[in-house]
């Protein structure tokens, strides 16, 4: 219940959601308080009109993925951990297993291993059955390390868990079945802050290696050098509210993660 409560309530907070319960407010107001339905239509006009806009949504996501910033000189340790999120199972139409956006997870973490820091690939994710099933999330991320390179004898998987807090626990676990303790954490570099603090917590020394960035020195200015750039940055646009809306999910999970004792 914990689950699907946590994907139901927040579509509520997030700016499209809240946007579409202004408006049914309004469509309430509209006969009896029209100035009030006025008032909540022009709020919902606004708050798309902020959301969608690429300077903001840069910035909010931006104070999430620039805490982390991947350095050259990572650790040799004894794993690297990669946390789901990014793959799409193979179910018909496709033919094999999809590589969604976060899927630069698997990748990173391919090439990591061929870089020789670490000698072991742990996969974390399972698969909710009532979104999309399928097998778990950890199976197709290990075909897709497979065909980049990884041995087989060289990959661990955590089918199970549904969130971070469940994949910092049952990847402790494995940690601890193979007297592990120092790992190298990839995630997409707008989960790691919740994803780092949540690993901590469990008394693993995670050392964070990000990928997956949206936001680069170079889409910062690109609104900025040109008059069209600029009068584009003004028009919402959906590519933009939907960075916005996983930052603010992202937030709205270290909050709750707090509360819950899990940070």
């Amino acid at each position: 219940m914990f689950l699907f409560l946590s994907k139901l309530l927040p579509l509520f907070v997030y700016p499209l959601g809240l946007a579409c319960l202004l408006l049914l407010l309004a469509l309430g107001l509209l006969w009896k308080r029209p100035r009030w339905a006025a008032g909540t239509i022009a709020l919902a006009l606004g708050l798309l009109l902020v959301s969608g806009n690429p300077w903001v949504a840069a910035q909010v996501v931006k104070s999430l993925e620039w805490r982390h910033l991947p350095t050259a000189d990572l650790p040799q340790v004894e794993a690297i951990v990669v946390l789901g999120g990014g793959i799409k199972p193979a179910v018909a139409p496709r033919p094999w297993v999809d590589v969604a956006e976060a899927g630069d997870r698997v990748l990173h973490g391919a090439r990591l291993y061929q870089a020789g820091k670490a000698p072991l690939l742990i996969l974390s994710g399972g698969r909710v059955d009532w979104k999309e099933g399928g097998p778990p999330e950890s199976s197709d991320m290990a075909q897709l390390a497979m065909a980049l390179g990884v041995p087989r004898r060289a990959i661990a998987q955590d089918p199970t868990s549904l969130n971070t807090y469940e994949n910092a626990v049952n990847v402790k676990a494995i940690l601890r079945q193979r007297r592990i303790n120092r790992v190298l954490l990839v995630t997409s570099a707008m989960h790691m802050p919740r994803s780092l603090l949540i690993f901590r917590h469990q008394g693993i020394d995670a050392i964070p290696a990000p990928t997956d960035f949206l936001v680069t020195q170079q889409s910062l200015q690109e609104n900025r050098t040109t008059w069209q750039g600029r009068l584009l940055a003004l028009v919402p646009q959906a590519e933009d509210l939907s960075p916005l809306t996983r930052a603010l999910k992202e937030y709205i999970g270290i909050s709750v993660y707090w509360l819950r004792g899990w940070l």
